[in-house]
């Protein structure tokens, strides 16, 4: 065992977290003795032998940051990233990034990742439920690893997160669209239950039943070769005068599904999205959206975790950035 011993083992053995084992290898002066003896003992028995090059970019004591994230593909996920990049450069941090998708083993990925001695975490992903949220918390804390959340909706009030208030643009974006002719008004969500969509429904739902009209939500997929065969037979059925996404993409899908069963859209449909991504601008006729400033939501993410990892005082660990509505072609509201 000794030439395959690795850093869990030493953790599991000495009864200590990740964090501690990496810093009794590279920061040994703040480990108390009593931990830090019991750790070089238990390397000893083990034969532990840590990566040489891991240690020796420790040693040079750049801050490093890990950024997680579920879905590169996302135009959000590219802008959060710009946010992020530009603090990061301005304080001189390297940044590693990670995936995570959503069938992944969180613990397990959580866990190589702080392998990394990385000195603190962005968490990217708004399609975490509350239960995993509790579970990414849990594993930080008990690593000592600073983390913030962005763009990601928890009730957690000791969690760090920087974020929208997603039920009230949901409830926003329907007050804007319901007036005499609209009263068919769909949300197009996703099939998966997690907390950003959750919000987003409660306010759909608040702005409806406000105007005396029945709530009415569509589950699909942000995946576009799923929904597509859904809105395929979605008006055999259905009396629709508008229509909300998620999603961006889901918004538009749902739109060109509408305008190839002869829809018109503002005219016959109101269709509006979620993000205002780059699909929005792109779509024919272009898509009213909420815009979502993830650009700032990245940047203010990185900020935040900045005063932590440097255990400054922090005034408000729960940031709630301002939201707007980007009306355009695709309603006739303005």
């Amino acid at each position: 065992m000794a030439n395959n011993a690795t850093i869990y083992d030493v953790a599991g053995a000495a009864g200590v977290s990740l964090a501690t084992v990496s810093r009794v290898l590279n920061n040994p002066d703040k480990v108390k003795k009593e931990t830090r003896e019991r750790v070089l003992r238990v390397i000893k028995e083990l034969g532990y032998r840590p990566n040489v090059i891991a240690r020796g970019l420790a040693s040079r004591k750049t801050t490093t940051v890990g950024v997680i994230v579920s879905d590169m593909t996302r135009a959000s996920v590219a802008e959060m990233l710009g946010g992020i990049s530009d603090i990061a450069r301005k304080y001189k941090y390297s940044i590693k990034l990670f995936t995570i998708d959503e069938f992944a083993d969180i613990s397990d990925e959580l866990h190589n990742i702080i392998a990394e001695q990385v000195d603190g975490v962005l968490y990217l992903n708004d399609e975490l439920t509350e239960a995993e949220v509790a579970k990414v918390k849990k594993i930080f804390n008990n690593n000592n690893t600073p983390f913030v959340f962005a763009n990601v909706a928890s009730e957690d009030p000791t969690v760090a997160a920087v974020n929208i208030d997603y039920k009230k643009a949901g409830y926003e974006i329907t007050k804007a669209i319901i007036d005499d002719n609209t009263k068919e008004v769909y949300l197009l969500s996703t099939t998966r239950r997690y907390a950003t969509n959750d919000l987003k429904e409660q306010g759909y739902i608040e702005a409806m039943n406000e105007a005396g009209l029945v709530p009415n939500i569509f589950r699909t997929s942000g995946d576009t070769k799923i929904n597509r065969p859904h809105f395929e037979t979605f008006f055999d059925d259905k009396k629709v005068d508008a229509a909300i996404g998620v999603r961006d993409s889901i918004a538009v899908s749902f739109m060109n599904s509408a305008i190839e069963h002869g829809k018109k859209v503002p005219e016959d449909l109101h269709v509006a999205g979620f993000q205002n991504t780059k699909y929005a601008e792109l779509s024919r006729p272009k898509l009213t959206s909420i815009n979502i400033p993830v650009y700032e939501i990245g940047a203010s993410s990185m900020q935040l975790l900045t005063q932590m990892m440097h255990n400054e005082k922090v005034d408000q660990i729960k940031i709630i950035l301002p939201h707007k509505i980007i009306y355009r072609e695709s309603t006739k509201i303005k």
